[in-house]
């Protein structure tokens, strides 16, 4: 997994969540040592689980099942010598872990390709707003001056898993409700995708009335970056702007 958070763009942030992870545990340190230890033997079983999915992944070249099959021989491992208490206060920290698992070739294939038409869609949506006259064909925007392909590379994917991830990471330390977690963990989609399609709009501007190479070559890597960070400003204040929602507390 390294090695594919080395050399895959789209999987770097894997290299952040094992230390999330850690300091997970680390934060409710005093918490496990009162934990009454109570092994059980039904964690055998979801042992062995594990070792049939590593089976499953070896011999069916599926690097996803192989790499899961650890989780769930931790979670079994957890099981059989600590017990359920035990496994319930470390499930969060095991759950963080698959954010670190590149996903199946197969489903991110079939994430990336719609994401590429619904970029370069409104990508040429906005186009016609600031005077640019485009013709769209799939994911490849027909601009005066040249063609702007939305490449794989340019579906978002990269910085919607990066923003994602960044959102969990993000809500577990400024926020205590689990339900406002989750609201800003999917947040993020729509953010990430919104950005992408703003980064793809700068670049046609750019092609337009700038310099075409310019536009494909140092601003369109740059822009990237700038968009990022514009992702996480709109997460943040998607966050501010939940905070003035009152949390109507039970009345006891």
């Amino acid at each position: 997994m390294v090695v594919d958070w080395w050399t895959v763009p789209d999987f770097s942030h894997g290299f952040l969540v094992p230390f999330f992870a850690a300091f997970l545990i680390w934060e409710k340190r005093q918490t496990l040592r009162s934990v009454a230890l109570a092994p059980v033997w039904s964690g055998v079983a979801v042992i062995v689980l594990g070792l049939i999915v590593l089976l499953l992944g070896v011999y069916g070249s599926e690097l996803f099942l192989s790499r899961v099959s650890l989780l769930i021989l931790l979670a079994g491992l957890t099981l059989t010598f600590g017990g359920w208490q035990l496994l319930k206060e470390l499930r969060f920290a095991l759950l963080v872990l698959l954010l670190a698992i590149p996903i199946p070739a197969i489903v991110f294939n079939q994430i990336t390709f719609p994401l590429q038409i619904l970029a370069s869609k409104m990508a040429s949506d906005l186009l016609p707003l600031f005077g640019v006259p485009v013709l769209r064909e799939g994911n490849v925007i027909q601009l005066p001056l040249m063609s702007l392909e939305v490449a794989e590379a340019c579906s978002g994917i990269r910085s919607l898993m990066s923003l994602f991830t960044l959102a969990v990471f993000y809500g577990y330390f400024m926020e205590k409700s689990s339900w406002r977690r989750v609201v800003i963990a999917l947040a993020s989609i729509p953010i990430a995708i919104a950005a992408n399609a703003v980064r793809i709009l700068g670049t046609g501007l750019c092609v337009q009335y700038w310099d075409p190479e310019k536009a494909m070559g140092f601003f369109h890597e740059f822009s990237g970056w700038v968009i990022f960070l514009v992702s996480l400003t709109c997460l943040y204040l998607f966050h501010h702007a939940m905070n003035l929602i009152p949390i109507k507390r039970r009345q006891r």
